[in-house]
């Protein structure tokens, strides 16, 4: 095989694994189920999402650490492999507790997995391949997001054995695939670049000092808080303004993901033609729009088209922020990487802002609190220099 072949089929199983890290996702619609069969409230039930990225601000850092140590592609095996734990819990059961362990294990997997998956791609494809090759893995991973619903809902509703699991059996389904993720990417050899000099804690830390690094971070926050945030509450919205039950409004999160997987598939081509910070621009200015129809409208339609939207818009989001990163700190990639998905974080702290909000003065309130990421993401948008 040629150079050229043997390296994009390295890029099969880091694609699967970028499918794996797409089971987070499945925390949104799985949140709504587990509020219906526990009766909770809003507050309540987005303690769920908030606990699964919680994990990101304690582990992503030591991760960038641990990287240095055992290396990436070792890092990735071990998130998976933690993963696999966490999606085989709720097979034994749904109460509080238990799905309390599952998401816990899950968002410490996913930490794992996003922090190191990413340098990882870059041993395989680097320079300005990189961005559009990222924006393809969240094509991959959006492809696992937007199942989740689908798969969630047939088992809710199907009418054949699921062994008793309903709709937890999304979990066994995407262990089985996180099972071949790792058998796979074990048996691939990557050669990766020697470790970052500085691996200390401190030294990751320090990172944040430098303005632009610091605004990335933010910036990733407000991505992944808006991309939580609208999972978790688009059925809500439709359930509050329209009146649909759980299983027909949990389409809603499917949508925000077809479109989120829409704009990656588009963004690996476009990013390659356009100039990234133009594309960044553009993507904010959809959410931007979105949020201010979420606000005025109330028909299922209109509602429907500003998912669709709010997905298109951030799909590119995280791989531009990211990738400039990157780009900004070149030789401290596994530091920045650790800081980078440190931001997840905002996934805790959106949904449960959004939570007590959407309490206060219904889905509205959920609504502004993530306006408010949308608006950081403008002015971030003028912090790009490519």
């Amino acid at each position: 095989m040629t150079g050229s072949t043997i390296k994009y089929a390295k890029l099969v199983p880091i694609m699967l694994c970028f499918f794996a890290m797409g089971f987070v996702d499945l925390v949104g619609i799985a949140s709504n189920y587990v509020k219906a069969d526990l009766g909770l409230s809003d507050s309540e039930a987005n303690i769920f999402p908030s606990l699964v990225f919680f994990w990101f601000l304690i582990f992503s850092v030591p991760t960038g650490v641990l990287m240095n140590k055992i290396g990436r592609r070792k890092t990735v095996l071990l998130s998976l492999a933690v993963t696999i734990a966490s999606l085989l819990i709720p097979v034994f059961g749904d109460s509080y507790g238990i799905m309390l362990c599952s998401f816990s294990l899950l968002g410490i997997g996913n930490a794992l997995m996003q922090t190191s998956l990413n340098p990882l791609l870059s041993n395989v494809i680097s320079g300005n391949k990189l961005a559009s090759t990222l924006t393809f893995g969240q094509f991959v991973k959006a492809i696992a997001s937007f199942l989740a619903p689908y798969i969630a809902m047939w088992g809710a509703l199907q009418s054949i054995p699921t062994f008793g699991l309903g709709w937890r059996v999304l979990f066994p389904i995407y262990m089985i695939v996180a099972v071949f993720a790792i058998l796979l990417l074990a048996s691939t050899p990557i050669e990766e670049e020697q470790p970052d000099r500085a691996s200390g804690f401190a030294d990751c830390l320090r990172l944040l000092g430098k303005p632009f690094i610091l605004f990335s971070f933010l910036g990733i926050m407000c991505h992944v808080g808006i991309d939580v945030g609208t999972n978790t509450t688009a059925p809500k919205i439709l359930m509050e303004r329209i009146g649909m039950t759980l299983a027909d409004a949990g389409f809603a999160t499917s949508l925000y993901f077809i479109f989120r997987t829409l704009g990656c598939l588009s963004g690996t081509f476009i990013l390659q033609a356009m100039r990234a910070k133009t594309f960044f621009l553009i993507s904010v200015l959809c959410m931007l729009a979105a949020m201010a129809g979420l606000f005025a409208f109330h028909s299922q339609g209109m509602v429907y088209a500003c998912i669709a939207l709010i997905g298109f818009g951030n799909s590119n989001v995280f791989s531009i922020i990211f990738s400039q990163a990157l780009f900004a700190q070149p030789g401290k990639k596994n530091e920045v990487s650790g800081l980078m998905i440190m931001g997840l974080f905002g996934g805790t702290v959106f949904p449960l802002l959004m939570g007590f909000a959407s309490d206060a003065v219904g889905q509205c309130g959920a609504v502004a609190v993530m306006t408010v990421g949308v608006v950081y993401l403008l002015f971030y948008s003028l912090k790009i220099k490519h």
